[in-house]
């Protein structure tokens, strides 16, 4: 019998069980699709389909909730203002679960958790998608006309000279014998020597 066993608790105490479904649930709102096993799966998604039900109601006190639990300013806001609108007209079933097959190792069984998304609400997607991409194209194009003229020399300027390379003149080096002295300075530029320097050169 199942008697007060509502949760799964995935070997973990309850502060990192906690932590990991608020990380599990924040990667789903932020990336739409994440992989897991199966049984923290079917956890984030208890709690991930609670939150967007908060989002739903959109009022202060629930965006207060979803923000103690869910990590980033910036995944709230996209919870309350683009994904909670996606279901406005649905009730419950805001994600599902697709078994991918076991992982190698441990041998896991892993899933996808994603967020569900209905034909028309993927097609507006692509055609945002696509839009997005056009703007971006014409506003590069525009970007680089415009450094190509500015760069264009003004009619009636003069031709800037070429930039010339100063390159070092290399004097010729006298013979050995006109040098002076080498190392220690000895004539005729031979090195001192450790006989020399103590004096029993015979020199």
């Amino acid at each position: 019998m199942r008697h007060r066993n509502s949760i799964r608790k995935l070997s973990r105490t309850r502060e990192h069980r906690r932590a990991v479904l608020r990380n599990l649930v924040t990667s789903l709102f932020l990336h739409e699709r994440i992989e897991t096993t199966v049984a923290k799966a079917k956890e984030a998604r208890r709690v991930g389909e609670r939150m967007i039900t908060f989002a739903k109601r959109g009022d202060l006190a629930a965006r207060r909730h979803v923000a103690s639990y869910v990590h980033g300013d910036d995944v709230v806001k996209k919870l309350f203002e683009t994904l909670a609108p996606w279901y406005a007209e649905r009730n419950g079933g805001y994600t599902r679960i697709v078994r991918i097959g076991r992982r190698l190792g441990d041998g896991g069984e892993t899933a996808l958790l994603e967020l569900v998304k209905s034909p028309e609400l993927k097609e507006k997607l692509r055609h945002e998608a696509e839009e997005r991409l056009k703007a971006e194209k014409v506003a590069g194009k525009g970007a680089k006309g415009k450094g190509k003229k500015e760069a264009a020399p003004t009619e009636g300027a003069a031709p800037e000279a070429p930039a010339k390379k100063l390159r070092a003149e290399k004097k010729p080096k006298p013979p050995r014998s006109e040098r002076g002295g080498g190392k220690k300075g000895l004539p005729g530029g031979k090195a001192a020597t450790r006989g020399r320097q103590q004096g029993r050169s015979g020199d």
